[in-house]
């Protein structure tokens, strides 16, 4: 079955999480995606533990395969001349090229947007920074915290009075970096489509992050000088409210998202407490949120799954990343799919792919991670060199094949 994007030629520079889970997506709905790596450890991540044993080595992290397959890989030295022209000849025949350097990086290697442009003015270039291409921080580095850090969403997250909670996902990385790439490449190529020239897709993890408080940053923008500023815990979808919270159950934990008024009083009545329904807006730390406490502490969570199949009331359990990745939904869903990973004892488990499309679905098991540089050779064929060209490149470090052994890790 072809994928919706069979035929689209990505070459990928990124390494670790941003550039790699949107190259993800692209490679799951059938882009030939082709990692670009260096002559040495390559993407980072492949070294990182936990491993998946009888895997080669370049290739046996979870955390790699989870976000590598569906790719190809090749191994090519940049700072060489040799290695620049290299990829020259491959982007010719490139739709897209993604890099996550800092701002910079590939102009000074001699193979910048605008050198890749004069080889091929259709090419699509996206770059996944941190903080832009222009600004005051473009040389800086940083991480996912140091940008919702500076976007406001991690000042704006946890209770009132505590700390600042970091939050079990990497928010600016795939939903501010990741996610605003893969749009950005498919707006730009189907601009491409009308005019036949690519463009610069320019992705700043902090832009994108903060565009996800919308609505938060439209009610500052228009707050008056005398409105009180946004603080965490004290937001309608954030803490404020006694109906929009988690709440501790006799076992453990269910999530309460009771916002309008018809499923707040669904509750109420479902609980035999017609009398809290004024109380719906009541702070945490109220006496009503007290007795609203008490009320789910009073059941289990396995009660409550029950009580909700029976009231609508947007109450759900709260579930353990095992217990959900378990789950019926994730089961009917296929959101674990396994893959054969040539070496593993057993099929290699890993999320599946979250945009279902009806007549051309996206295939995530259509190919495993690759080992460093496992394509070099057939990629260079398909390129147009020669066995003896190839040799010579390989003689000069310019490129190379597959490598044995760890060579180190990014963690380390």
């Amino acid at each position: 079955m072809s994928g919706p994007l069979d035929g689209l030629r990505v070459l990928d520079l990124s390494r670790l999480l941003p550039g790699p889970f949107c190259s993800l997506l692209l490679g799951d709905l059938g882009a030939d995606v082709l990692k670009v790596e260096d002559t040495g450890m390559g993407d980072y991540v492949r070294w990182s533990p936990p491993y998946v044993e009888g895997v080669e080595d370049s290739a046996r992290s979870a955390y790699f395969l989870a976000l590598n397959r569906n790719k190809r890989s090749i191994r090519l030295d940049l700072k060489s001349e040799a290695g620049r022209e290299v990829l020259l000849r491959l982007v010719r025949d490139a739709d897209v090229l993604l890099e996550s350097f800092r701002p910079g990086v590939l102009d000074r290697l001699g193979v910048g947007y605008d050198r890749l442009r004069g080889e091929n003015p259709a090419l699509v270039y996206c770059a996944i920074t941190g903080y832009g291409q222009d600004g005051p921080y473009r040389d800086r580095a940083g991480h996912d915290m140091n940008y919702l850090g500076l976007g406001g969403m991690l000042a704006l997250t946890g209770e009132a009075g505590g700390p600042p909670v970091q939050n079990a996902g990497q928010v600016a990385d795939v939903g501010g970096g990741a996610l605003m790439a893969a749009v950005g490449i498919l707006a730009a190529l189907q601009e491409r489509a009308r005019s036949g020239e690519g463009q610069f897709v320019d992705v700043s993890m902090t832009d994108g992050a903060l565009s996800w408080l919308a609505m938060l940053a439209a009610q500052q923008l228009v707050a008056g000088p005398g409105d009180p500023p946004l603080r965490r815990g004290q937001l309608p979808l954030s803490g404020a409210f006694l109906c929009y919270r988690p709440y501790a159950c006799a076992d453990g934990w269910v999530t309460f998202g009771a916002l309008e008024p018809k499923f707040f009083g669904a509750w109420c009545r479902g609980v035999g407490r017609e009398d809290l329904v004024e109380q719906q807006f009541q702070p945490p730390g109220s006496d009503a949120h007290r007795e609203v406490e008490a009320i789910f502490a009073a059941r289990t969570r396995e009660q409550w799954t029950a009580f909700a199949a029976e009231h609508d009331c947007c109450l759900e359990p709260l579930l353990e990343l095992e217990e959900a990745l378990d789950s019926e939904l994730v089961r009917a869903r296929e959101m674990v799919v396994a893959l054969d990973q040539p070496g593993a004892a057993e099929p290699v488990r890993q999320l599946g792919l979250p945009i279902k499309l009806s007549r051309t679905p996206g295939e995530p098991t259509r190919a495993p991670g690759p080992v460093l540089g496992g394509d070099t050779d057939a990629v260079l064929e398909a390129a147009g060199y020669g066995a003896e060209e190839i040799a010579a490149l390989k003689e000069a470090g310019a490129v190379a094949g597959p490598v044995s052994g760890a060579q180190g890790s990014f963690l380390g």
